[in-house]
């Protein structure tokens, strides 16, 4: 039986997308924080002969976001130059896109890795799927600001012309972040939408797909989750199990990320993050995505679940895949159990 076949305790257990707090996060605020400090340390790891990255690790792991931000504007104000400029300089590769990273506000930074899927030759569809499958609509509304402050266009305008068919007009819904953030609970509308669901693809020949598209991308979460156990009363079937057989492609992996979602976002992620390691080579924008963005809100739940899913510590797995001062600040930022 795979780990999401179990809806026992769906119902009572907590959602990365609707608590706002950070407690589940494995970065904290650093105590006695003084920028100014961090910044003539930065400096003298950057400016030196050689860049002294066992100190860029030091700093950026063990601050948060925000006081990283304000690393930057002490940075600027002391040395009239950019943190990232300086950055980008002096490292490269997947360190300098960690570090970047670290350095870049969250809605920023979802913006430019939406950025980096749609242009050049060919979409990244799994990136986007993930990233709108797994952030609240606050995230998706603050991604879609940075979006329009930075290339001056809106984010629904470029997409539209970068995705398609049945998974375009999904993945829009999603990018308009409008779904119901009502945390109580019609079971009602939930049986309803459940026999919905099932009269649009079980049981007919052919699969409604617009009736699937329409209820997974606008229900809120706690909603969606009555709705997948009255689903599973009806149809003996999950909800995820009835998409994968009724539907292919690009739409079936968008809509299976949503469900999961619902479920538990922490376990999509860990599957994301074993996935972006096993086999040839390692995906290391993936990792260094999910480690960054998750940093802050639900880390330590990955944690957990990777180690429940896959029989070993993250930490265990990140070191025998990365390596370097990559590896280093990865495994700062992850943790050991």
């Amino acid at each position: 039986m795979s780990v999401w076949d179990d809806l026992d305790l769906l119902l009572d257990s907590p959602s990365s997308l609707t608590v706002t707090s950070s407690a589940r996060g494995t970065i904290k605020d650093k105590a006695n924080f003084k920028a100014e400090e961090d910044v003539a340390a930065l400096r003298k790891a950057i400016e030196g002969l050689g860049t002294t990255e066992k100190t860029l690790t030091e700093v950026f792991t063990q601050r948060s976001n925000a006081q990283r931000q304000l690393i930057a504007s002490a940075y600027e104000k002391a040395t009239g130059r950019k943190l990232v400029a300086d950055l980008e300089g002096d490292t490269h590769g997947d360190f300098e896109d960690l570090l970047v990273a670290l350095v870049t506000p969250p809605a920023v930074y979802d913006c430019h890795e939406v950025i980096k899927a749609i242009k050049g030759a060919g979409t990244t569809e799994s990136t986007l799927t993930e990233i709108f499958a797994s952030r609240s609509s606050r995230q998706i509304k603050a991604m879609s600001e940075a979006y329009l402050a930075e290339t001056g266009r809106s984010l629904i305008h470029d997409l539209q012309s970068e995705v398609s068919g049945e998974y375009g007009k999904a993945l829009l819904i999603l990018a308009e972040g409008k779904r119901d953030e009502s945390t109580s609970v019609d079971a009602a509308k939930a049986k309803a939408d459940a026999k919905a669901l099932y009269e649009a693809g079980e049981k007919k020949w052919g699969t409604d797909e617009d009736k699937f598209i329409d209820i997974l991308c606008h229900r809120s979460i706690p909603q969606l989750r009555q709705t997948l156990v009255e689903y599973k009363n009806i149809s003996k079937k999950t909800l995820q199990e009835s998409i994968e057989s009724e539907m292919s492609g690009n739409l079936e992996k968008l809509l299976v990320a949503v469900v999961k979602c619902v479920k538990n976002v922490p376990t999509y992620l860990a599957e994301r993050l074993f996935k972006s390691m096993k086999g040839l080579g390692t995906t290391e924008s993936t990792l260094t995505r999910i480690l960054v963005s998750r940093s802050e809100i639900d880390l330590l739940d990955i944690r957990a679940e990777y180690k429940k899913l896959f029989g070993c510590s993250l930490y265990s797995q990140l070191e025998s895949e990365v390596s370097g001062s990559y590896g280093n600040t990865l495994k700062h930022l992850c943790g050991q159990d």
